[in-house]
């Protein structure tokens, strides 16, 4: 069982930036590719980013693509989401979720097993 919780959500102008984090349970976290999501009103849950085990490899869906940074901290069971150049198409629920299986990043959101309750994200034009 893999419990995650984000934090960093809040109200921020067009422009602005923001720090999402989300602390994850368990020993194990290491081995998981993690991802971020999103589902604004009115649309399906969406693909933001993902990053491999270590770090190393990282993915983008295009609409944030040089404006969103995932990172993680292994030692702290962390993974986070940098957001800058906010837009308000940006404001959704933003959900962070572990895949177990050891495989390769996905942006599928069958492939992740575990997801976090969401932080919400407002941004104002």
């Amino acid at each position: 069982q893999v419990q995650l919780v984000e934090s960093g959500g809040g109200l921020v102008q067009a422009g602005g930036s923001l720090r999402l984090s989300c602390a994850a349970s368990g020993r194990t976290f290491g081995y998981y590719a993690m991802g971020w999501f999103r589902r604004a009103p009115g649309k399906a849950r969406e693909f933001v980013a993902a990053i491999n085990w270590s770090g190393g490899s990282t993915y983008y869906a295009d609409s944030v693509k040089g404006r969103f940074t995932i990172s993680r901290d292994n030692a702290n069971y962390s993974v986070y989401l940098q957001m800058n150049s906010l837009k308000p198409e940006d404001t959704a629920v933003y959900y962070c979720a572990a895949d177990i299986s050891l495989g390769r990043p996905s942006q599928r959101r069958p492939q992740y097993d575990y997801w976090g309750q969401g932080t919400q994200v407002t941004v104002s034009s």
